[in-house]
Formats: C-alpha cells, sequence, structure tokens
C-alpha cells in the first residue's frame, strides 16, 4: 500500500536538499530544532497510535513511509510556507489513508478527503518549489550551478620600479 508511492518522497527530498534556497541552516536553530521536534514527534505519536490496529504485514512499511513522508514535510520547510503546507498537507491526507488501514472509525467518504488533499499538497509543493527557485514562465528555474564559483583573480602587484617611484 504506501511503498509504491515513497519514490514521490525520495525525489521531493532530493530535490529540496539539492535546492533548498536558504536551508535549515537559514532558520535560527533553536527554530530548527523545534520544528524538528514537532515533526519527530508527531511521527512518532501517530505511528505508536496507529500500530495496534494496523495489520502485521502493513506494521513496518506505513512505519518506514512515515518517517519518509515526515522527512519530507519537514524538509519542504526550505522553499518556505507555501511548500511547507503542501508538505503538511501530504502529511494529513497519508495519515487520513493509514487511520483507514488501521480500522479507525472514518467520516463519511473517507477516500474523498484523501482524494481532495492530495491534489492540493502536490500543488502548494509545486507552486511554493516554484515560487522558491524563482520560476517563471519560459525561463528556467534559479538554481544553484553544480559548477563551482570562479573568483576573479587578484590584480597582479605593481612591477618593483613603479613601487620604488611611489615612495
Amino acid at each position: 500500500m504506501p511503498l509504491p508511492a515513497a519514490h514521490v518522497h525520495v525525489w521531493y527530498l532530493l530535490l529540496f536538499g539539492r535546492h533548498g534556497p536558504y536551508g535549515h541552516d537559514g532558520m535560527p536553530r533553536a527554530r530548527t530544532a523545534l520544528l524538528a521536534g514537532a515533526y519527530g514527534t508527531a511521527l512518532v505519536v501517530t505511528v505508536a497510535l496507529l500500530w495496534p490496529g494496523l495489520p502485521a504485514g502493513l506494521r513496518v512499511p506505513v512505519a518506514g513511509y512515515s518517517l519518509l513522508l515526515t522527512a519530507m514535510a519537514f524538509g519542504a520547510l526550505r522553499f518556505g510556507p507555501v511548500a511547507a503546507v503542501g508538505g503538511g498537507l501530504f502529511l494529513l491526507s497519508d495519515a487520513l489513508i493509514a487511520t483507514d488501514a488501521a480500522g479507525w472509525p472514518q467520516r463519511p467518504r473517507p477516500g474523498l478527503w484523501a482524494t481532495l488533499a492530495y491534489p492540493a499538497a502536490q500543488y502548494l509543493l509545486a507552486r511554493g518549489t516554484l515560487r522558491a527557485l524563482a520560476f517563471t514562465s519560459g525561463s528556467a528555474p534559479a538554481v544553484p550551478s553544480a559548477a563551482p564559483k570562479r573568483r576573479r583573480p587578484a590584480p597582479a602587484p605593481p612591477p618593483p620600479r613603479a613601487r620604488e617611484r611611489r615612495r
């Protein structure tokens, strides 16, 4: 169930890690630690609550997928608030699917809510990511090049005679 969609989150993680314009290190360390703790706590609590209701064959895959999904949602913070909301909505969408798999009571038409949340999450992730990469119609995203930047060489010192005349 969760493993076929895992590749989407791997691609997001690769994108966020490679092209995050301001990265986690752009945030104050205390804020980054607080957010990492909040996402980690949400992961542990969610898996712990779901675990007893999940069929034995789904427990480990759901826990692994949940870890991957939580890492992706945390990584979305690198692209600003729009992408971060998309990551959070992705968490919500997949949590709805997981609660159904665990046999939790559901709202009427449970598949509808997950189906609505999923494209909204994808849209917000894409919009936030493209905005952060300064993507404009008809042009390539402004992403840093993989090649190292060349520095201009320092100007050569004047010949020895010119230095002697200045004194």
